[in-house]
């Protein structure tokens, strides 16, 4: 099987745990790398960070020319026109890279899915459509483009879900975020919702509430 090419951050001891972490349009795997370290997360929970690059593919509203992305952007109104096809075909690919993970000895649902901006479009349906429990999915200045047509894993529907948007976010629109709490909460699940004042970006007080969250949700039993 080919997977995509990833970076990956090791723990000191054996990983018991894993984040597999989608970066947004134009970037690459190595573009949340310095996060790991301002986590501060305790050795003990030996989470094994996964940065997958997106491969480099036309994008529309880029004039057409080739940039990393998940799947094709095919409008400024992100929300409005969404390249399914695209979008599906990603997710696919980031839950071989979770098939992979339990296969290394990590149980799924002590697998966390993350995603910023268009990275987190493709975390919203490769957490909810997965087959086996996960341990959480975060979703960062992003929107929920598939709620129309996802099918909803009996496996996640108990899934904990956090949210994170910015306030002042020019490119995603807290609207969308607010509409992804909704759309979630009317499907039955029970999502957590943060706002920063920010704009496209990841904040420190953020960075604090994400370690929080993990210590929390991958705590050893």
């Amino acid at each position: 099987m080919t997977y995509l090419p990833c970076v990956e951050v090791q723990p000191k001891l054996t990983a018991n745990a894993a984040v597999i972490w989608l970066h947004g349009l134009g970037a690459d795997g190595h573009d949340f790398e310095t996060i790991v370290p301002q986590l501060s997360l305790p050795e003990a929970l030996a989470v094994r960070f996964i940065f997958p690059h997106a491969p480099s593919i036309p994008v529309t509203i880029n004039g057409g020319l080739k940039m990393p992305a998940w799947y094709d952007i095919l409008q400024m109104s992100i929300e409005r026109q969404v390249d399914l096809s695209g979008l599906n075909s990603s997710a696919k690919k980031i839950q071989a890279l979770i098939d992979r993970e339990v296969e290394r000895g990590i149980p799924a649902d002590r697998i966390v899915i993350a995603g910023f901006s268009q990275g987190g479009a493709v975390a919203y349906q490769t957490a909810l459509s997965y087959a086996k429990p996960l341990a959480g999915l975060l979703a960062m200045s992003t929107y929920f483009a598939t709620k129309e047509s996802i099918q909803i894993s009996d496996a996640n529907k108990h899934i904990n879900i956090m949210i994170m948007h910015g306030s002042q976010d020019p490119v995603v629109d807290p609207s969308l975020g607010k509409q992804a709490l909704s759309s979630l909460t009317e499907m039955g699940f029970q999502p957590s919702y943060k706002s920063y004042t920010m704009e496209h970006c990841v904040c420190g007080a953020q960075i604090t509430d994400i370690s929080a969250w993990l210590v929390k949700l991958l705590a050893l039993k």
